[in-house]
């Protein structure tokens, strides 16, 4: 990708995503988005450190970041970009499936992982995409998620 492209694509700040998800610390698992297309693709990054509260009991001795949580921060990364794409602040992305997830190598304190996540196909107001989390450039997890957005007085 050419550094012209690179720049025409949008970008998030934590306060940005914020605006569109409704998750809060020490829930929100995506710390900036990098590269958007729309709602096509985007690059999450997530600083992983050792003050996280899950690392107190996943596993004391030696942290590790439960698979789980590397699900959801690909999902996050996915839904602030459909809300971001749709303009939807006061609507909700709601997580709806999880299928072919792999877990390729443990992520520790220290490392930054990189969310990338291309959207397969949508319609109407369902999301689905394929999701990979990568530290140094090294796949770590994957898995194929779908999303829904509702407003929130649909709830």
């Amino acid at each position: 990708m050419s550094e012209e492209t690179k720049s025409s694509m949008g970008k998030m700040d934590l306060l940005d995503i914020m605006k569109f998800l409704p998750h809060r610390y020490p829930f929100l698992l995506v710390d900036r988005i990098v590269e958007i297309e729309g709602d096509d693709s985007a690059v999450g990054i997530k600083n992983v450190t050792a003050n996280e509260p899950h690392f107190q009991g996943h596993f004391p001795e030696m942290p590790i970041m439960p698979g789980v949580l590397l699900v959801e921060g690909m999902a996050q990364t996915a839904g602030a970009i459909c809300a971001r794409k749709a303009d939807e602040v006061d609507n909700l992305v709601y997580f709806m499936t999880i299928d072919n997830a792999r877990f390729r190598k443990p992520v520790v304190p220290g490392d930054q992982v990189h969310y990338k996540v291309v959207k397969q196909k949508q319609r109407r107001r369902v999301w689905k995409f394929h999701c990979e989390a990568l530290v140094d450039g090294q796949l770590v997890a994957e898995a194929d998620i779908g999303a829904m957005m509702v407003r929130k007085d649909e709830e």
